[in-house]
């Protein structure tokens, strides 16, 4: 009993911000429930079926407190599509991690070079096709200038101003790293919460409730360097061993793997907000 407190506790915390989100954004109340239902369906469908046996209405009806009416309902519902925006974003930060990581397409210190647009190697285009597949150049350059990542110089040439697509003012952008990055987050909790010591996933953070708030500028860009600086390293051992940026790197299975950080602050009391 007591867990279950704790448990629609913690549901109640997670649940406020993304209540914050869909209001923000227009969505209901009603509109939360249609989706609570249909991914307590798919998760049951997908994650509590018997072993060896193909999942039922009913089943799926038992476990999900669901009638089966609403199930069968539920089922015929196809997901939300975000394909679409997944790949520009997924496409957009290839581009800017190999540009500041590929030799290549560096300057003498090391730095991602100025590059023209031309399809001369090393070049905007060539490096577009070397880690965008077959997007388009121009669209690529349309999407980091739109999101300020990159500027036009003097000479024409392209220069990168920012260490990551960070798809600025794009809401719907914005609102796909939300699920994304919300959704890894709590798959590594759910994964620790049963999973034995030496199975663990890497999962800390680093907090103190009784700041002053002239201490968060200083602190917040120190945390942004040093993270940064952090990502980048790990970007470089996780790239060697993605098929889609080395084709001849060996194994088995396609697995997503990797780390996120993230900073936060909000005022303990709310008269200071």
């Amino acid at each position: 009993m007591e867990n279950r407190k704790v448990l629609f506790n913690a549901i109640l915390t997670v649940l406020r911000p993304l209540a914050r989100v869909l209001l923000r954004n227009g969505g209901t109340y009603k509109d939360f429930a249609e989706l609570a239902k249909w991914i307590f369906v798919d998760v049951a469908r997908e994650d509590f079926s018997l072993p060896g046996r193909k999942q039922s209405a009913s089943r799926i009806s038992v476990v999900t407190g669901l009638t089966r009416k609403e199930v069968a309902r539920q089922l015929d519902i196809e997901s939300p599509d975000d394909s679409a925006l997944s790949r520009q974003y997924n496409r957009a930060a290839r581009v800017i991690a190999g540009w500041r990581r590929d030799p290549a397409f560096q300057d003498a210190d090391g730095r991602p070079a100025p590059l023209a647009f031309s399809d001369t190697a090393p070049s905007f285009t060539t490096l577009v096709r070397e880690y965008s597949g077959d997007m388009p150049a121009r669209a690529v350059l349309d999407e980091l200038e739109r999101v300020r990542a990159v500027r036009r110089r003097d000479d024409d040439r392209i220069e990168l101003v920012t260490e990551a697509y960070i798809p600025a003012g794009d809401e719907a952008q914005k609102l796909l790293i939300l699920g994304k990055d919300t959704g890894l987050l709590l798959d590594t909790i759910a994964h620790n919460l049963t999973a034995p010591g030496e199975d663990a996933r890497f999962q800390r953070k680093l907090a103190y409730d009784n700041l002053p708030r002239e201490a968060l500028p200083a602190f917040r860009k120190l945390s942004a360097t040093k993270a940064q600086a952090l990502l980048e390293e790990l970007d470089q051992v996780l790239s060697r061993q993605d098929r889609d940026e080395n084709p001849d790197a060996d194994g088995t299975g396609r697995m997503e793997a990797g780390i996120g950080i993230y900073y936060f602050e909000k005022a303990i009391d709310r008269n200071e907000t």
